[in-house]
């Protein structure tokens, strides 16, 4: 009987002491980022994500900006959340590889509260056959885009947080940022980059109170991605089938949640949310409950993650089978 006792007892304590342990270590500690009033800067939010995103800031009362490339479909964006929204929202162009006209826009936006770097292109095919050109293209605008928006944002966002409270810096990665699929080479280096940077640069920040989240959308129903799926290799489509698409509203909202509660990993469906947990490594982690969902099951999901391998490599060898 004692021994029942023993075993109930530890059943109880051992994950209830496991709680305690995570909700004293866990760092950095929650943090809730206002949208009113505060003034959101979103890449790449003419159309897609971005112009979705835009729209539901705007909804909640925020000073939005918009940088883009295309003067036209900033015009039209802008005059979309208007209609909307009834607010009105500044639109600049620029390109996000040249970290002059970047930091010309930045000043002449003003302090930012909230900077989205949403901004990316993908180009997908295999490496061996893709152009030189075309991966630094990826590279350019997906990584040193971001690190351009940042480093020239980041001396005016650091100056108004006493007055102006909590800030974020999100960057919107992919789910080819968390695991490589055939035929995303280039594009998923740049995108894996991309974890590095906010890693590193959540410790540099945090003492300025800017909160660094980082964001892992799949496939999202957005004009790029139809470009995307005529030109990408056929095995590419079919190790991808196993993840849906989501709505651009849908992905825009997971987002800003994500920015709201400061997390640093935002997943945005439940496929993105296992993803997270496998590649959860030492990455930052503001929620002990959240820490105590990886820390027990880390070995289950690595268990499915082998079985996802398993297929995709499955599919590789049929599929060079039959050429």
């Amino acid at each position: 009987m004692a021994g029942v006792y023993f075993s109930f007892f530890s059943l109880i304590l051992i994950p209830l002491s496991l709680l305690l342990i995570l909700y004293i270590i866990v760092r950095p500690k929650p943090s809730r980022i206002p949208i009113k009033n505060r003034h959101v800067f979103i890449t790449g939010g003419s159309s897609g994500i971005g112009l979705a995103l835009a729209n539901l800031c705007a909804h909640h009362g925020a000073d939005v900006t918009l940088l883009a490339r295309d003067v036209k479909k900033l015009e039209e964006a802008k005059q979309s959340i208007k209609l909307a929204t009834g607010r009105d929202v500044k639109v600049f162009s620029a390109d996000v590889r040249d970290y002059d006209a970047v930091s010309r826009v930045v000043e002449e936006a003003g302090p930012i509260d909230v900077l989205v770097c949403n901004h990316g292109v993908f180009v997908p095919h295999e490496l061996a056959d893709q152009k030189v050109d075309e991966i630094k293209f990826m590279l350019d605008v997906n990584l040193m885009g971001t690190f351009h928006l940042i480093r020239a944002a980041l001396p005016g966002m650091k100056k108004v947080r006493a007055e102006k409270g909590p800030g974020s810096i999100a960057i919107m990665s992919s789910q080819a940022g968390q695991v490589g699929i055939y035929g995303y080479t280039a594009y998923s280096a740049s995108k894996f980059g991309l974890k590095g940077l906010a890693e590193a640069l959540q410790q540099e920040v945090i003492a300025d109170n800017i909160h660094v989240s980082l964001i892992f959308p799949p496939d999202t129903e957005t004009p790029g991605l139809a470009e995307e799926t005529k030109r990408r290799p056929q095995l590419t489509s079919i190790i991808a089938a196993s993840s849906g698409a989501m709505k651009a509203d849908d992905v825009a909202k997971k987002s800003l949640d994500g920015i709201q509660s400061g997390s640093f990993v935002v997943p945005c469906n439940f496929e993105g949310f296992l993803l997270s947990i496998a590649t959860a490594g030492l990455s930052p982690q503001r929620s002990y409950l959240l820490a105590f969902v990886e820390v027990m099951t880390a070995g289950i999901i690595r268990l499915v993650g082998l079985f996802f391998q398993w297929n995709w490599y499955g599919s590789i060898e049929k599929w060079h089978s039959k050429k």
